[in-house]
């Protein structure tokens, strides 16, 4: 190959079915969904990219003329622009200098020479996708996308150009609703890989340390085999009751608290800090808005982001638990926001009977999600009687039963917001 021209060789390399495993190339059969379910590093992304390429330039091993409209839809408009696009698997990196599209970020699109053009969206904003029409979609990590249903609906009205609109998904599963509606479609196929079949991609050192902790594990089996866990069946709540009582928007709410599960130290060795924002309506039930948690962060960071979030919430109070950093974690609240109304904390029982009551108020429809929170959720349907959630502390959950706890089971004294 050292011999054969330069030309040759860069044509050859972006030749992927020369390159792709069998799961990367798109069925023969009659097909309107492409699922490709996969672990992490497992060529999910790569697969989409070529098959919109393919697509788009009318790849006559793909398609016999091009498709002119296409939707790119992903979790948030910077995860579709880094990972869809711009990622190292992405659009722009597996075209030939040639035929590489034009990148516009200012009008989230892209553009070929030949006239095709793909647009990319936000499972954040499903109402971006009223009015556009496709030919073909590629849906990227659908299992996490925040208005799953919502955004998945716009998505189908959209898809009505040309003989045969059809749409690949590329996500690591989860058992939501609407994953399971997917592979219960007959016009749905299922392509599977696991992230060791791409182990030729990927750092050695990424194999070893977290496909090798985690392989075989009930987290592993998920993220690593691309498998579909249902819930544990010991587990204080399950993903239908959630299902049952979401919602698309909050009513109005008479009261909103910031919950924080803060970490001892801020580290990468660190727990992270739950980070979860609920409110309580007129009608007495309670509405999860937001789940903001971060992992291995610095105090600095987590304090802004609880501030950021009583701002843009507006809340009343926020609600931090002090079992593990005393006094830390208010004092470095208040060295940013001295009159921060804050209600602290402290855990008297393990985390199990604390989390009880709250699922029972579950159990009783009065909680609603609002939208989909996929890893707080995770930690939910997978958290057991030795209070940890996938051999992990339930970080998320925990500030999600301080919220519910203040909002729901505590309702005297309640702290009066004041002006910052």
């Amino acid at each position: 190959m050292k011999t054969w021209p330069d030309d040759l060789k860069a044509h050859l390399l972006h030749r992927w079915p020369i390159w792709a495993r069998e799961a990367q190339l798109p069925p023969i059969d009659d097909w309107t969904n492409w699922l490709l379910l996969g672990g992490r590093g497992a060529g999910k992304t790569r697969a989409g990219s070529e098959w919109i390429r393919a697509l788009a330039t009318g790849d006559p091993a793909f398609v016999t003329a091009p498709v002119s409209h296409i939707a790119l839809v992903g979790e948030t408009y910077a995860a579709a622009r880094e990972v869809m696009v711009e990622g190292e698997s992405g659009l722009l990196s597996v075209h030939h200098a040639g035929d590489r599209p034009n990148w516009i970020s200012s009008r989230r699109r892209l553009e070929w020479s030949n006239g095709a053009v793909a647009q990319i969206f936000s499972a954040e904003d499903p109402d971006a996708l009223r009015g556009p029409q496709f030919g073909a979609a590629w849906a990227d990590e659908l299992a996490k996308w925040r208005n799953a249903d919502e955004t998945w609906n716009m998505l189908q009205f959209g898809l009505r150009l040309g003989d045969y609109p059809r749409q690949v998904i590329t996500t690591t599963p989860r058992p939501i609703r609407l994953l399971k509606n997917i592979l219960e479609d007959n016009r749905t196929v299922v392509s599977r890989m696991r992230t060791h079949e791409n182990a030729s991609n990927l750092a050695s050192g990424f194999l070893d340390r977290v496909v090798g902790k985690y392989l075989g594990t009930r987290l592993g089996r998920q993220e690593i085999d691309g498998e579909i866990i249902d819930d544990r069946l010991d587990a204080l709540w399950q993903r239908d009751l959630l299902d049952r009582y979401r919602c698309e928007t909050a009513p109005h709410l008479k009261r909103v608290v910031v919950a924080v599960d803060p970490p001892v130290t801020g580290t990468v060795k660190s727990d992270a800090c739950g980070l979860v924002v609920a409110g309580i309506g007129e009608d007495q039930r309670a509405y999860i808005l937001q789940d903001k948690t971060l992992s291995a962060v610095s105090p600095e960071k987590w304090v802004n982001m609880t501030f950021e979030l009583y701002k843009k919430f507006e809340a009343d109070c926020v609600v931090i638990e002090t079992n593990q950093g005393g006094d830390l974690a208010e004092s470095v609240l208040r060295h940013i926001a001295p009159n921060l109304p804050i209600r602290q904390v402290k855990a008297t029982r393990g985390k199990w009977l604390r989390a009880e009551p709250v699922a029972h108020l579950y159990e009783r429809g009065l909680v609603s999600h609002v939208g989909s929170l996929p890893e707080l959720e995770d930690e939910m349907c997978d958290f057991g009687l030795e209070g940890l959630s996938s051999g992990k502390s339930p970080d998320r959950m925990d500030a999600l039963v301080w919220a519910l706890t203040d909002l729901m089971l505590n309702a005297r004294n309640l702290p009066r917001a004041r002006a910052i």
